[in-house]
């Protein structure tokens, strides 16, 4: 082998291992988080509910405003608001009321709407698309920030994985494009299922009762979050 593409192999070698993730820490960051997102929660059960209600794309609307989030935190997580959370009680509770209170509200407009019956599908317009996709990204956004513990559960699990010898946003980056391709394959996998399931329902009943078991959901985290203790 010449000289030159010896020592260009052995530099890029050094380059890739003194900035890259390895291999190994990569793997076990993406079963932990991968374990992580198989446990149901509230972003699960909202792009369940919109997939099943108003198809793919709301589904898909609704992974990306929680991923868009996600970046939010993991930064937040880099200039150390979780550890900042932990110190300062009042500013927890703050967001654990918030977080608790939307939740609940959401569990709410959930039953309402079902009582009502309007979890059927009906013809839209144009503006009436855009406006629903709006509030659509909106909703997801605020359910992936409103639990205050997810950004502890970051804040704990990220440094885990981190090698402080090598460029930190290079590895906190690889570690964020990771959740995306985790959160899109789990949540698409719930959904798939989920429209598999109602497929077994006469039309409208399974997103009927999907809706009253979201609904009772979402109010049953809530409430947990709001009497959750200090993280």
């Amino acid at each position: 082998m010449p000289l030159d593409a010896a020592l260009g192999t052995e530099h890029y070698e050094r380059f890739y291992k003194g900035n890259i993730m390895s291999l190994d820490t990569w793997m076990l960051f993406f079963l932990a988080y991968l374990l992580a997102t198989l446990t149901p929660g509230p972003n699960v059960l909202l792009v369940i509910k919109n997939g099943l209600q108003l198809g793919w794309r709301a589904a898909l609307l609704t992974i990306g405003a929680n991923l868009l989030c996600q970046a939010i935190l993991i930064f937040l997580v880099a200039m150390g608001v979780g550890a900042l959370l932990q110190t300062l009680p009042p500013l927890f509770i703050a967001l654990k009321l918030a977080g608790g209170g939307y939740l609940i509200y959401l569990g709410y407009k959930a039953l309402r709407a079902t009582r009502a019956g309007s979890q059927a599908a009906h013809p839209v317009s144009g503006s009436t698309k855009s406006r629903r996709n709006s509030a659509l990204l909106r909703e997801a956004f605020l359910v992936s920030a409103s639990n205050p513990k997810t950004i502890i559960f970051l804040c704990a699990l990220l440094p885990q994985f981190l090698d402080h010898q090598s460029p930190l946003p290079i590895q906190f980056f690889t570690m964020y494009l990771t959740i995306c391709v985790i959160v899109s394959l789990v949540h698409l996998s719930y959904v798939a299922l989920a429209r598999r399931a109602g497929s077994y329902f006469k039309p409208g009943r399974g997103q009927h009762l999907f809706g009253r078991i979201t609904g009772g959901l979402f109010i049953t985290l809530g409430g947990a979050i709001l009497l959750s203790g200090r993280p």
